[in-house]
């Protein structure tokens, strides 16, 4: 059974962790980096193996959906439903691919990456540079608006007229953001990135690419099983692994405690770990999402492989605890819309509203 350790120095021989009994030192999300780092090595026949208990049963459960559409529509959509779950894993295998920590090699990374991105419908090349965006401005209020979801801060509100104020209510309310935001995002959006439109072809060729593959799987998906694959399997399983998607980033920074600093207050190390939650979620679900939940140490340390976060908050207790959020708990983050500077806290729009009645 493996020690908890609530923190530790570092053993200069191997960089790796050493407990001394009854020790508990705080660490720096600076220091906490390099501590980290001691997980960051993938390991390869784990990587195939995770890969393949996702891919296989995906391939499967989409087989077995098709075949049950000539029996029954609904046990098809069940069917389809049942496997958006693997589609979000294979999602969040990509999402590993794109931080280069899947596979040692990062051109087996990368084409591992652009192949399941047509499985998921995001072209690779383009969601890893608005990801890398993600993880270097989380936290910065002076750089919102890239690989984030809209957030304004109490004043920026209530500065805006009555329009702008309507507008945001409607972008922040949860069936628009869970309803509208995923199907914009993963059916349009990164159809054509034009956000990127100056970062040069790659980005272009990566999203044109993924469309001209995605084009002529669903024509040889139609062309075979007619429009009802697409209707009752192809599209059940995708806004529903769409949504769940959107849920989850939403849960793992914008959450009550979280944190938001100005330019001049902000450093990426602290940002990391103060801006994003460690999502408790039950078993199952840890698996269906590669371990996202535990995203206070992925900001920390994003070439860790998802399948060896669970050992950091199985080894360090300090980070089992901190930021935590339990399924139950998370339900409450929807109602959270407004960052306010003055309590450092992510506010309802009511409780907004009394803050600025009271001052």
């Amino acid at each position: 059974m493996r020690c908890r350790r609530s923190l530790s120095p570092a053993d200069p021989m191997s960089g790796a962790p050493r407990q001394e009994q009854g020790e508990v030192i705080r660490a720096t999300p600076s220091e906490w980096t390099r501590i980290l780092a001691h997980y960051r090595q993938p390991i390869p026949s784990r990587s195939i193996f995770e890969l393949t208990v996702t891919l296989a049963p995906f391939v499967a459960t989409w087989a077995a959906a098709w075949w049950m559409l000539s029996i029954s529509i609904w046990l098809a959509m069940a069917l389809a439903v049942v496997n958006s779950a693997f589609l979000v894993r294979l999602f969040m295998i990509q999402h590993d691919c794109g931080h280069g920590s899947f596979f040692r090699d990062r051109r087996l990374c990368d084409w591992t990456g652009r192949v399941i991105g047509v499985l998921t419908l995001t072209p690779y090349d383009v969601w890893r540079k608005t990801h890398a965006i993600h993880h270097a401005t989380t936290g910065n209020l002076d750089r919102r608006g890239v690989g984030d979801l809209p957030t304004l801060t109490v004043e920026e509100y209530y500065a805006k007229g009555w329009t702008g104020r309507a507008i945001y209510r409607l972008i922040r309310h949860p069936l628009f953001l869970f309803g509208v935001v995923p199907f914009y995002t993963f059916f349009l959006q990164n159809r054509l990135p034009v956000h990127l439109m100056r970062s040069g072809w790659r980005y272009w060729l990566s999203a044109m690419g993924t469309n001209v593959a995605i084009g002529v799987t669903l024509a040889v998906l139609v062309w075979l099983g007619g429009r009802d694959v697409l209707v009752f399997v192809f599209l059940p399983t995708m806004l529903l692994a769409a949504i769940s998607g959107m849920w989850f980033f939403y849960v793992q920074h914008q959450f009550e405690n979280t944190s938001w600093e100005r330019e001049q207050d902000w450093n990426v190390q602290d940002a990391a770990f103060n801006s994003s939650s460690h999502y408790a979620l039950p078993g199952v679900l840890r698996w269906i999402t590669g371990n996202i939940g535990v995203h206070h140490v992925h900001h920390l340390a994003s070439r860790i492989p998802f399948y060896r976060l669970p050992e950091v908050i199985e080894d360090y207790d300090i980070l089992a605890q901190s930021k935590r959020i339990t399924l139950w708990q998370s339900f409450r983050c929807a109602r959270l819309h407004l960052w306010d500077e003055r309590s450092r806290k992510l506010l309802s729009f009511a409780e907004a509203r009394e803050f600025v009645a009271r001052v």
